[in-house]
C-alpha cells in the first residue's frame, strides 16, 4: 500500500508498505467491505510477517525533528522508552548534516532480527526487538494511524473485493 503523512496542509513524505507474500495471501479471503475487519486482518499481517515501510521525503525536515517525530509516533504504542532511543538515534546518525531534504528515503524493515533502519540506502543498525517492529507497524496501522490513506490502500489492494 502507498500513502502520504501531513501535517496540517503539508505533504511531509510519502509512505509505501511492503509485505510478504505469504501475507498478502492471507488477506485475499478478507473482504474489503468489512472495513473494520479488513483493517485489522491487515494490522495482523503486517505484525506476523517481514514487512518493510518506505518513507521518501517531500519535505526538508532537520535531522533531530526527524528522528523525534518518528520516536513520539512509537513511543506511546511501546512500552521501552531505551529501544525507542535507540531507534531515534539510529535515524538521527543517519540524516546528520544534511536532515531529511527532499528525495531523502528512509527504510524501516519490520523482521525476525528486530527493526532495521536504513536511510538513502545505507544501513544505520538493528533495535533488536519484535515488540519494536509491532509498535512501528502500529504508527501505521491502528486505530490512530498517520497516514490513513495507506492502511486505506492496503485494504483495496490486499483484501477481496
Amino acid at each position: 500500500g502507498v500513502g502520504v503523512r501531513k501535517k496540517g496542509p503539508i505533504k511531509v513524505y510519502s509512505v509505501g508498505m511492503y509485505s510478504s507474500e505469504e501475507a498478502k495471501e492471507s488477506l485475499s479471503s478478507v473482504s474489503a467491505s468489512d472495513k473494520g475487519a479488513a483493517e485489522s486482518a491487515v494490522q495482523s499481517a503486517a505484525k506476523s510477517s517481514p514487512t518493510s515501510f518506505l518513507l521518501k521525503m517531500n519535505f526538508k525536515v532537520g535531522a533531530e525533528k526527524m528522528a523525534g517525530a518518528i520516536a513520539e509516533s512509537v513511543s506511546p504504542r511501546h512500552g521501552d522508552a531505551g529501544e525507542v532511543e535507540q531507534l531515534k538515534q539510529l535515524i538521527s546518525d543517519g540524516l546528520a548534516g544534511k536532515g531529511a531534504t527532499k528525495g531523502t528515503t528512509l527504510q524501516f524493515d519490520c523482521t525476525e532480527e528486530g527493526l532495521k533502519v536504513n536511510v538513502d540506502g545505507n544501513a544505520q543498525g538493528v533495535v533488536e526487538s519484535s515488540s519494536l517492529c509491532k509498535a512501528f507497524c502500529d504508527v501505521y496501522l491502528d486505530d490512530n494511524a498517520v497516514s490513513p490513506a495507506l492502511k486505506n490502500s492496503c485494504v483495496v489492494n490486499c483484501c477481496a473485493q
